[in-house]
This record gives C-alpha cells, structure tokens and sequence, in this order.
C-alpha cells in the first residue's frame, strides 16, 4: 500500500518516506542471485539503497516500518536508508510533565499534563508508569521520532517546539529542572554534544574501495592478469593504491579537522540550577532544553543555545557570523512584569531567530557578565547538540549538497558513450573470434579487455588533477578553498553580488558632520561636536549615551559606528568593576562623562570657580537601561540619568525616516525628507537623533521592566549625524573589470536605497548616464490590492527632460558597451533598485515581474540576511551563474547559497562561504573567475584528451584484432604509464590568463565546439590510423611476421639456417609489422591531441609557458623519433616492436606529420576561428540585445551537439537557452517595459476557480498585475 508522508516540511532538508518491512522470500531471492552474479549483485545493492530496500523488503505503512526509505524532494531527488529503532520512555513527548518538581506544564503532543503530586509519591508514581514504546530513526545526525498526533515522524529541536511566549519562558521555565525531569528529556534529546565520528581508516577504506570505478578497476585488473598482462595490471593497482591512500588522508584529515574544531570547547563544566533552587555543578553534556545554567562573570564558550533571563553578557559571536565585534546580548524582556498599559500584545512566541539579541548561541565566546547583587546571569537552555545554531552548521558540512554542474552531468553521459562504443566493440571482437574459430577462453578475454580499453581507469584522477593545482594556485594568492568542486563552476560565473559595507566600502565610517536642529529647523552643518558650546547639549548627551560600547581589558569596543560616534564626543566612559556592583543592590550603571577641558575654565569672577568645581564633580550621565540596536526596528535606545536630576532622559538613535516617526510632528523640520535626500544621494550614510525627559513617576525599577514601545514615543528631534563611507580603493577598478568582462555586478546592502544608488554610481556599478527607476511596492491594505509604485531616481548627470518616448527604445543591455564603437546612437539603459520590504511584496504578489525586474536589478537595499539568500535563488532560477562577496557578517546564507561564494571575513570561521579571500577588498573576485575559467577548460582539455586516448587505443586494438593481434603489455605500459599520465599530469599545469575577456568558456561538454573538436580529431586519428594500418600490408616487402622475418635486411631474409623451434613463437601474436606501425603512429597521435588540445589565451596561458608540459612532451617526442630510426635490440625487444625498413620508418613520420598538420589546423582554423565567431554572441553576457526571430548560434549548436551525443545514446531532448535570455527577449518587444515613471502596477486577485479565461485582455506575461498610470 502507498503510504508516502513528507517529514522537515518547507525546510530544506525536505524529503518523501515510505515504510518496508523485510520481506523473507525476496531475501531468499536476493540471496540466490548474488552466488551466482559472484557478489555482483550485492555491490549494486549497496550502491542503490533504494533498490535494495525494493529488493529486500514488502511496503508497509509508515507508523509500523522497520525500515525507511527517504528521498529529498530537491532537484538531486538523493535516497537516504534508516533502520527505525524502538525505545522504552515513561512518556511519548520529552516535554510531558512527569514530576511536580518543575512548574512547566506546557504540552506539545496534546498529552494532558500529569496532576501535581507530593515529591514522597514520584517513586510510586514511575512504578505505575507503563513504559511505552517510541519508535524513531537517525539520519545525518537528526533524530526523528514517531508522533500519533502528526501521524508522521517528527524532530524535537527543544524549548521553541512548545511555542512558548516570553513571559512564559520567565515564569514558566526559568526556575530549573529537576533531576527526574532532565534525565528524561535526555531520553529524546540526547547527550548535549555535536559529535564529529572520524571514522576508522578501515570504514573508509572499505566505502572508498567499493567504489564503482574502483571496482571496474579491480575487474581490468583481473582481466589483465588473465591474460598475462602482469606489468600493466601491476602499474594499475600500484595507481590506484597510491590514489586511494592520498584520497583515505584527504579525507581523514577533514575529518580530524572538523572534529578539533568542534571538539575544543564541546564538553565544559556547567552550574546548573535545579527546581529546588539549589546549584550544582555539571558536564555540559548532561545538559537538556529547559535547564537554568548559571553564565560565569569570567565568560565562558557556551555548550548549547540558551536565552537569558537575567543580566547581560558581551559576546565574540565570530564562530557563527564571521563578524568580530563583540555583542551586547541583554536579558529577554518579560512583558507581562512590563507596562501594563502596552497590552499583551508585545508577548510574542519566543524564537532564537526574533530574539537574537537575547540569545546566547552554542560556541560563541561570552567575553564577560554584568548582573545584580545576589541575583545571578542566568539562561535557559533551548536546543542542544546538533539542533543548535553550531550544530547546523557542523551538519551542512558533514552532509553537504552535492554541486549540480553541467559538466559533471556531461562527463557521466560522455562515459555512457564510450560504454557504447566499447559495447560495439566488444560484439565486434567476439564476432571476429568466432569466424577465426579462436579458443573461448580467449574469447572472453579479448572481448572484455575491449571495454577496459575504452573506458580509460586514470580518468577521475587525470580530471582532479586541474582542480588540485588551481586550488594550490589560489591558496598561493590568498583564496583559501574549502569545496574544491566549486572552484570549476566559478568559471562559468556570469553575475556577481557585492555586499556593500565592509566589502565596497571601507568597513569603519568616518564622521563627515552633524546638523543640529533647533525651533523645528536646521541649523548649518557643522563639522563636529568637539566643542564647549555643545559640551551639554542633549545633541552631544545622546551622542555620548547611545550606544552599546563596552570596555574589554581596558579598551572601548563595540559597534564600529558606536565607537566613532562616541569618540567625536571626546567623552570618557566609565563601567562599574564586579567589586563596586556587588556593593549595590543593583547594576551600577555605566558613566560618560566629557573631558576636564571641555568644561568652561575658571577665568572670571568666584561663582564661575564654583560651577566649575560643582561641573568637573558633578557632570556625568549614567545609562541606566539600554534597548539594543534590533535590525527589525533600525533603531536601539537609552534611558539616562544626568547626576543630581531627578527626572530620567530617553535617547534613541537609528535610520533617519524611523526615527521622525517617533518624534512630535512640531518638532521635525519641515524641510527633513529634502536634507535627507540630499544627504543620502552623496553617499552618506545619515543617523538621526531623538531624545524625552521621562515622567518623575518611572522610578530606576519601572524602568527596568518598561516596554520599548513606551519609551519610544513622542520624542523631540535633536538632528542628524552624518557619516561617510569610502568606497575601498581597489573597488572601481575591479567592477570595471567586470564590466569589461560582461559579468554583472549587483549590489545586495542592508543600508538605505539612496546610499546605496549613490555608492553604485560612485564605483561605477551604475555608469554616469543611466537611468535608475526605484520600484516601491506596497503589501495588499485595506482590501486594497498590492502595488508598485515606480520612480525614476533623479539623474546627476542629466537633465530630468528626458522625453517619454525615448524609454521606450530601451535596450536590453547592462554592462555591454563593447559593440557602441560604430558611431550608432546607444538607446538609454536603465537599472532597477527596490528595498527589502519591496522586494518582499513584489516576491509574494508579483511572481511573474520578479524575474523580469532581476533581469535590470542592479542595487537591493535595506535587504535582510535571507532575502539575500532569496535574491541569489531567483538570480539562479533565471539561470544566471551567480557569485556572492560578503564580509560574512550576515551573509552567510547567500555565500553558501550562490555557485561561489566568497567572503573576505579575516576569520576562517566563517565557515558558511567555499572560499574565503585573506584580502579584505574585492580584487580577489576577478581572480577566482579566472582561476576558476583556467580550471574549467583544463577539465575540457583533460576529458577530451582521456576521451581520445582510450579511443585511439581502441582503434589500434580493433584494427588488430582483425588479424588476432593485440598490443603487447609493454606497450600498454609505455603508452599509459610514460605518454598518458606524464602527459595529463603536466598539460593541466598551464597557469590562468592574466586577464578576463569578455567570452566565457562552455558550461558542458555537450556544446557543439566540444563535440566538434572531439569528433573531428576522433575522425582524423582512425583516418590516419587505418590508412597506416591498410598502407603497411600493401608493401613490396610485406609478409606474414615470423621470427625468421627480417624487412630491415630483405636478402638475410631467404637465409633459414635457424630452426623455428629454437625461436620462441608468440602466444598472442604481438610481433608484426601492422602492429609496430600501429604503435608508432598511435603514440604519436597522443602527443598530437595532447597539443592541440592543450589550449591557451584566452582562459590559460599558452602551453609553451607552461615548461613541464613542454618538457615532457618534447622528451617524449625525442625519445620516439629515436626509437623510430636508431633501433635498438633491447628496446625493441621490450616493446616488442619489430625492425622495419629505413623507407618505411620514413613513411610512418610523414603519416605523422600529415595527421599534425590536419589535427592542427581544424582544431585551430576551424574551431577557434570559425565557430568561435559563430558562438561569441551567446557569450555577450551583458548584451541580451537579441531580436526574437534569431536565437544566438551558441544555442543551435549546442541543441545540435546535444542532439547528436543523446542520439548516440538512444535519447533525444533539447536543451533551452538560458531562461534570462528569453526574458531579456521578451522584455525588448514589450512596449509596457520598463514601466513609465509615476505609474503604478496594482496586482490583479486571482480568477475564479470555474472561468480560468477570464483574466481579461491583457498578454499571458501580464495576467497577474495591470498597469495604471497615474493622473
């Protein structure tokens, strides 16, 4: 029965299961088969799990499987196998209340919660308990467990599974657990460590042995053996333990890696408090969600998720984000101890991604505590192990995706092929062997060894080789890699996202001015605060106070615009040390004060001397409660005390249009959007200030526990601060590399929409004389329908008397300005910029405009760290190759997300991005294009290469078979030991092109030019081959080949004084003039194609630079030639070559140079010059400017070449351009694009269900918005 149930439903990790029960009769089947397939059918078994369960086990229904057959519902479609297991626990839910020692009562599973009962009766009551029994399974360290109530299995992450409020994480779990309560919840949650296996050298053996190609090698090995070709079964097995040994260290390492570094700091001594209020000390790994743990004031490495309820604690949060200022985490604010005239309202469903600020996450450094006298730092655990922030990222490294790349499917295909190939001359050669009446031991010998011919064994390591040495060659630049794989994707990289702060521009922000305002208007700018007149202004107070500093051994730290705010001021702060706070009954509160000169001096009259006396002992302003920054609001807050006032102050800061709205209307300017626009578009990055003196009756301890919103409300406007943030110097240049190159560059920011335009314009994402248009979309309001409004930014290089018509001859281009040389008139481009909040609305109610409008998205402000990650996937889903460069602050997802990700965080923590630059600008991103570009065509190279290598040997071998010949095992040595891994190991050396050009390189090995070189030369070869093969039987001088012949001395060769007995004869028949001449010219034919194809500009430096390469062939080619006219017995002896005559050898070098002469002009001539002119236009990545009647020649050649390779195979589908072109397309021939400035696009509802036609007139693309133009 089908019973398919989905688990992790919306995550990522979302996947199908189905339930088996192992099915005796199957098993006797399977049993019988794999005797007699020799074990074969075992090793199939265990290379397709889901065919073994099939094989093995009858479908059950979930909730009674004993084994679980899973498949990610991803594009990879991947099968995962899980033994379900059973375990005895007194309840079904960790959270069920078995104990009157904990207050929490909260159920999940819909089990009714057990009556209090006095602590005597607990024993009594576990022996009534009837132990039930839970069935779950394990994958990739997760376990799921079965739940009656969801009729599915389910995970329990820990505390956020109750969907607990705030005040109930107070009030409900912030007393402890008892001893009964924490080991049963470890029960279901387990021992709190994330525990990184390293498997032993024999498992991975074992896995890395059974590992098809090793195992086809194992086959070719005993093939060979059999057929007494011990030296070359030999060289084999000598290869591949070599590779498997270099391959079990590799990974080893890895893992020994990943587990120090989870390990350092995993299992720490932890104070625990328990239900009774008595503290003990505990391993952290006993841990468990809704345990009370006490933070030392020493600081600590946190062993688990935790959110505190009392205190603060500084925290080095760089393990997780990459960012290494340290963080202020406040205690969870508990709405219901709040202000009550706030309402519950506020009490929202706590939630480690919400409240963050109050969260301490699993290996984060806790640098140090502050707390109240006798009331200690205290946290409540919320997950532990591999369900905490440190755990997920530990597990997507231990359980990757894998990378999905054309060319890796190409590869898999282009082996199908050649499996083809070999299955043609596998029935040729036993076809032969029956005609000749050849022994059938023979027969199976001679007909198998085709395939180990064609199918070459040194393959996977020839093609890891390319990416091995570009990894070596970014490390030696800077860019360390930890996902090898990725670095061939990067160059096909087409389209790259820029973080701004920190990766654009320069990470500190330098004070350019402020501009005060008093009586509702600006005053003038002025260029700082340093002064005696401001020394007590409430401008200069909120300058000193708001902020989130802390002093760590002595020096200030924080927030990078904290701190140069705070040190215009010139002020000195001061924090309580542990000794004064445990003086006082409560926090004492951090001081600023400003600086003694400063202050007015004494000069005049004795009351002056006084109020300086009174000011240098009496001015300083204390923080009494502080609402830190929160990137949802964009604003944080303060609550002082100036000493000797009786009444409190307010001070809040943050983004300037949030800050207004709080602030009485009579007390912003009039003119505030002009200023601020004005600010904004010359790049500054603006703050504004606020500040309230609060009401005498908020005594220290209502403050305490006042709501936010309260304190933030009918503030007076104090001004603005300006900061500037400078582009980084490196930043125009490398965009204009870019540029040149047609990659796109996009701008992915969380600071304001007009900072970023103006930093785009500056560093030259957005050229001087292109439009921006800003697309402001509203969210559906008051049965009112979503809408965007669209906005032309005002054009600095341009008068705004640009007239409607021209926007109409928009041409789909971006960076392309390559083709603009013929004095033609260039149509005005345009860029689309959206905020976070649009992109949000415009992602939910306009789906179709989205990827039209990323399309010409070029600046993404005020984006939110997963909406970045949403920006990479729509970029993906219009087939852009996309790179992400961030400072791995809160870019992680994106980086992971993107084909390559590159983060210039100096902390290799971050470990999120596959690459991490040591260079902290942008310069690094040109660079792994190229590397990446130059590894890409070495893998091309190399393939083709190994693909015509086996193919020409299997060419020889055919031809010889036809005279029961073979070559002999020596010459398989010298060809794939001395020519072949000599040759692949050198020619993937040649460094990358010094420069980026416009053209990318083929994302397949399915593109015409590819299938075009690789056929020609396969053409070519057997041409030459067979011509050689036929020429040879055609001299005078040819004969049978016996040990008696001698062509080199034709008159000895009547002289039969030796006896043919004495002369040893040949089994296999490997001495003959057809098969010398067939080994001359196929070695030579190596060499040939690993020339031609060895390719330089423009992704590599030519191979003559490349000096090992060149080294080793010319060594190779003297070593021939040499063999070819000065014979010498022994090495012929060992080659089994025979002596030929002098004319002869001269014709085999003609035959040679004839076919390098051939090979070289159509792979050059033909190939390069030709077709690559044909296709350039499908690499002119920044120019879509392509009329819908012809598509680029690029996508008929590849449908062609793709068409031709799966006809090979029996298969025939036709690949789609990429889907941006049809957009881009599409785009140019509608006249309603881009939308004209003030108008607006509503979203249209949906059509009824019944009449799907009725969505009016408009065209299919438009069905789901109309556009309305605005009076």
């Amino acid at each position: 029965m089908e019973d398919l149930k989905i688990i992790n439903k919306g995550l990522e990790d979302e996947m199908e299961i189905g339930g088996y029960r192992p099915c005796r009769w199957k098993l006797a089947l399977v049993g019988v088969g794999v005797v007699c397939s020799g074990g074969f059918l075992l090793l199939l078994l265990y290379w397709m799990p889901e065919w073994c369960v099939k094989a093995t086990c009858s479908r059950t229904t979930v909730k009674d499987a004993d084994m679980v057959l899973l498949r990610s519902t991803d594009e990879f479609k991947r099968w995962f196998l899980a033994k379900v297991r059973v375990m005895l626990a007194p309840g079904r839910n960790p959270f069920d209340n078995l104990d009157s020692q904990t207050t929490s009562t909260a159920v999940a599973n819909g089990h009714t919660p057990h009556s209090p009962s006095p602590p005597q009766e607990i024993r009594h009551i576990y022996a009534e308990y009837q132990p039930m029994q839970i069935r779950y399974f394990t994958l990739h360290s997760t376990k799921y467990y079965w739940s009656d109530t969801a009729q599915n299995f389910v995970v329990f992450t820990g505390l956020e599974d109750l969907e607990v409020s705030c005040s109930a994480v107070h009030s409900k779990h912030s007393t402890g657990l008892s001893r009964n309560q924490q080991e049963y919840r470890r029960l279901f949650f387990g021992v709190n460590e994330i525990a990184v296996k390293v498997p032993s050298v024999f498992k991975l053996l074992i896995k890395e042995v059974l590992n098809p190609f090793y195992i086809f090698q194992l086959f070719s090995v005993i093939l060979w053996s059999a057929d007494e070709y011990y030296y070359y079964a030999a060289a084999i097995v000598f290869m591949s333990v070599v590779s498997i040994a270099t391959s079990l260290y590799t990974i080893k390492k890895q893992y020994v890696m990943l587990h120090d570094m989870v390990a350092a700091h995993s299992i720490v001594r932890v104070s625990v408090i328990r239900a009774n209020n008595e503290i003990e000390e505990a391993m952290s790994t006993d841990l468990v969600p809704g345990d009370v743990m006490v933070i030392p004031s020493n600081g600590t490495i946190m062993p688990c998720d935790a959110v505190l309820v009392s205190g603060t604690c500084i925290v080095n949060e760089s393990m997780l984000t990459g960012e290494s200022v340290p963080v202020t985490k406040t205690n969870l604010p508990n709405p219901r101890q709040g202000d009550r005239g706030a309402g519950d309202e506020a009490d929202s469903v706590f939630c480690t991604e919400e409240h963050k600020r109050h969260t301490l996450f699993c290996g984060t450094h806790v640098i140090q505590t502050r707390f109240y006298s006798g009331e200690l730092v205290k946290a409540v655990v919320v997950r532990t192990g591999f369900g905490t922030a440190k755990g997920q990222l530990v597990r997507s490294i231990l359980y990757p995706k894998p990378t999905d790349f054309k060319l890796y499917r190409d590869a898999y295909l282009f082996l199908l092929c050649l499996v083809a190939v070999a299955g043609i001359g596998f029935i040729y050669s036993i076809a032969l062997s029956i005609i000749n009446k050849v022994p059938a031991k023979t027969i199976i010998i001679e007909s198998l060894d085709i395939i180990t011919i064609t199918v070459p064994p040194a393959l996977p390591a020839a093609m890891t080789a390319g990416i091995v040495y570009a990894q070596r060659r970014l490390k030696h630049i800077g860019i360390f890699c930890i996902s090898p794989q990725r670095i061939n994707i990067c160059g096909q990289l087409n389209l790259v996202c820029f973080d701004k702060t920190g990766t654009l521009t320069e990470d500190g922000l330098d004070l350019w001015g402020v501009q005060r305002v008093e009586n509702k208007s600006f005053l003038l700018s002025e260029e700082n605060a340093y002064k005696e007149s401001l020394v007590k202004s409430q401008f200069v107070a909120c300058m000193a106070t708001c902020h989130s500093l802390t002093k760590i051994e002595g020096q200030l730290s924080g927030d990078p615009l904290d701190l140069k705010m705070f040190e215009a001021t010139g002020w000195i702060l001061e924090e309580a040390t542990e000794e004064e706070t445990s003086l006082h009954n409560r926090i004492m509160p951090t001081v600023v004060r400003p600086p003694k000169q400063l202050l007015p001096e004494p000069i005049v009259s004795e009351q002056d001397m006084e109020l300086y006396e009174l000011s240098e002992t009496g001015y300083e302003i204390g923080i009494v409660r502080q609402f830190p920054f929160s990137s949802a609001l964009q604003r944080m807050s303060v609550v002082t005390r100036t000493l000797g006032e009786k009444r409190m102050d307010a001070f809040l800061k943050g983004a300037p249009e949030v800050v207004a709205s709080l602030c009485k209307k009579d007390t912003v300017p009039e003119d505030f959007g002009e200023v601020l626009e004005d600010y904004t578009k010359q790049g500054f990055r603006v703050i504004a200030l606020a500040h309230r003196r609060l009401e005498s009756k908020l005594t220290w301890h209502k403050v305490q526990n006042v709501n936010r919103d309260h304190i933030e409300a009918n503030m007076e406007f104090l001004g603005l601060i300006i900061m500037q943030n400078k582009l980084k110097p490196e930043t125009p240049g490398v965009l204009e590399d870019l540029r040149r190159a047609n990659i796109r560059t996009v701008m992915v920011t969380g600071d304001n929409m007009l900072t970023a335009i103006s930093v785009a314009r500056d560093c030259g994402m957005i050229p001087p004389e292109d439009r921006v248009i800003i697309a402001d979309a509203l969210p559906p309001k008051d049965g009112q329908a979503a809408k965007i409004n669209w906005r032309y930014a005002d054009n600095p290089t341009k008068t705004s008397s640009v007239k409607a018509t021209r926007l109409e001859e928009v041409e789909i281009s971006l960076e392309d300005v390559t083709e603009g040389d013929d004095g033609a008139k260039q149509p005005e481009r345009y860029h689309f910029a959206m905020s976070g909040k649009a992109f949000a609305v415009i992602t939910e109610h306009f789906q179709d405009l989205l990827q039209k409008l990323v399309l010409h998205g070029t600046v993404f402000a005020r984006m939110a760290p997963d909406q970045k990650t949403q920006l990479i996937e729509v970029l993906q889903s219009v087939d852009y190759f996309v790179g992400m460069c961030g400072d791995g602050a809160n870019d992680c997802g994106a980086l992971k997300r993107a084909h390559g990700g590159i983060s210039l965080s100096e902390l290799e923590a971050s470990v999120a991005s596959p690459f991490t630059s040591r260079t902290p600008n942008i310069s690094c991103v040109p660079n792994l294009i190229r590397e990446g570009r130059a590894a890409l065509i070495t893998s091309f190279c190399v393939f083709k290469f190994m693909a015509l290598y086996s193919i020409i040997q299997y060419i020889s071998v055919t031809l010889l078979y036809s005279i029961l010949s073979n070559l002999g095992d020596f010459q398989f040595l010298f060809i794939d030991i001395a020519i072949i891994l000599l040759v692949v190991f050198t020619m993937s050396l040649n460094p990358a092109w010094k420069e980026l050009v416009p053209r990318r390189p083929p994302s397949g090995l399915i593109s015409g030019p590819l299938l075009f070189s690789v056929l020609t030369q396969i053409l070519i070869c057997l041409g030459f081959q067979t011509l050689a093969f036929l020429w040879v039987r055609k001299q005078s001088w040819w004969e049978e080949w016996t040990p008696l012949s001698d062509a080199c001395n034709v008159s000895a060769s009547s002289n039969m004084s030796l006896d043919l007995n004495e002369t040893e004869l040949d089994d296999h028949y490997i001495k003959n003039y057809e098969n010398t001449t067939l080994f001359y010219i196929s070695s030579f034919q190596y060499l040939i194609v690993a020339i031609v194809f060895s390719k330089g500009k423009p992704f590599r430096q030519p191979s003559y630079k490349n000096w090992p390469f060149v080294l080793s062939a010319c060594s190779l080619y003297a070593f021939l030639l040499f063999i070819l006219f000065h014979p010498i017995t022994a090495i012929d002896d060992f080659l089994e070559i025979v002596c030929v005559p002098f004319q002869w050898r001269l014709t085999i070098l003609f035959i040679v140079f004839v076919n390098a002469a051939v090979c070289i002009v159509v792979e050059t001539l033909v190939l390069d010059v030709v077709l690559w002119k044909l296709v350039f236009s499908r690499d002119k990545q920044g120019s879509y400017a392509t009329s819908p009647a012809s598509p680029p020649a690029q996508g008929s050649i590849d449908l062609w070449g793709c068409g031709c390779l799966l006809s090979l195979c029996g298969r025939r589908k036709t690949v789609p351009k990429a889907r941006y072109m049809h957009l881009a397309q599409e785009v140019s021939v509608d006249p309603d694009w881009p939308p004209k400035p003030k108008t607006t696009t509503e979203a249209k509802p949906p059509p009824p269900a019944p009449c799907p036609s009725s969505t009016g007139p408009t065209r299919p693309e438009n069905g789901s918005y109309r556009i309305i133009t605005a009076s």
